[in-house]
C-alpha cells in the first residue's frame, strides 16, 4: 500500500513553527523521515525546530524547485510507492498554492496515493480576510509580468476583469519589484479602484491596509520593499 503524502504548512517568516502551527501538526511532522522540500538547508532548520523523531542526519530530503526537470518527478513518489508516508515543504506558507510542490501533488492524484493537506499560514487567505473587499469571489494571479508594458497590459486586463464579475483580484511580487509594481498599480488603475497592500503577515511587522488608488496617491508609499507582500484589487 503507497504511503500518504502531507502537505505540511511552514511559517511565512522568522517565527516558531510552534507559533504557526497547531499541536496536531507538529505532531504529524514528527514520526516522518521523508520529505520532499524546495531547499534542504532551511528545510532542515523548520524541521528541527519543529522537532523529528529521528536525528536529522537520518532524515531523507529530497529537493523539488523551479530547477526541477518534470522527467524527475516520478523519483520523488517513489518513498511513497514503497509505503512510507512523505511530508512535502514549501519555503513558506502552504504547499503547492504558487508553489512547485504543485507538479508533485498532481502526480500524486494520478497515482491514487493519499494527499492530505495540513492547516497552517496562508498569505493569500490571509490578506483576503484583513482586505475588506470581496471574500466570495477571488481570483489569484500569481505572479505578473517584470516588464513595465506587459505589466501595465495585465494590470488594466485584471481591474477591467474586477468590475465586470465584482471579483478580488489577488496577486504577488518578488519583494525587491514591490516598490515598482505599488507604482504600477496607481499608474494603471481607474481612481475608485480599491487597492490593499498586505505586508508581512503574522510577523512583527504585519501591515494591511485598503485604500483606493486616488486616496493611496495622496499618501506617503507605504515600507514594503524587500517584504513579502500580497496585492489585493477590487474595482
Amino acid at each position: 500500500m503507497a504511503g500518504t503524502l502531507y502537505l505540511i504548512p511552514v511559517p511565512l517568516g522568522p517565527t516558531s513553527p510552534q507559533d504557526s502551527l497547531t499541536p496536531a501538526v507538529l505532531a504529524t511532522i514528527r514520526p516522518l523521515s521523508h520529505f520532499v522540500v524546495e531547499q534542504a538547508k532551511t528545510a532542515r532548520a523548520f524541521l528541527k525546530a519543529a522537532g523529528t523523531d529521528k536525528p536529522l542526519q537520518e532524515l531523507q530530503l529530497s529537493e523539488l524547485n523551479e530547477h526541477t526537470k518534470a522527467d524527475a518527478l516520478s523519483q520523488l513518489l517513489a518513498p511513497l510507492l514503497a509505503g512510507n508516508d512523505v511530508g512535502l515543504l514549501s519555503e513558506a506558507g502552504c504547499p503547492a498554492v504558487a508553489d512547485p510542490g504543485a507538479n508533485l501533488v498532481a502526480l500524486a492524484q494520478k497515482q491514487n496515493i493519499r494527499v492530505v493537506p495540513l492547516i497552517g499560514p496562508s498569505s493569500l487567505l490571509l490578506a483576503l480576510m484583513a482586505s475588506g473587499l470581496n471574500g466570495q469571489r477571488f481570483a489569484f494571479q500569481g505572479y505578473l509580468p517584470a516588464k513595465e508594458v506587459e505589466r501595465t497590459k495585465t494590470l488594466r486586463e485584471l481591474e477591467s476583469e474586477s468590475r465586470k464579475r465584482h471579483q478580488t483580484q489577488l496577486f504577488i511580487e518578488t519583494p525587491y519589484r514591490n516598490r515598482a509594481m505599488f507604482d504600477a498599480i496607481l499608474g494603471s488603475c481607474q481612481p475608485g479602484t480599491r487597492l490593499t497592500v498586505a505586508t508581512d503577515l503574522t510577523l512583527p511587522g504585519e501591515t494591511v491596509r485598503t485604500l483606493s488608488v486616488q486616496e493611496w496617491k495622496k499618501q506617503t508609499p507605504p515600507d514594503i520593499e524587500r517584504r513579502p507582500t500580497v496585492f489585493l484589487l477590487l474595482a
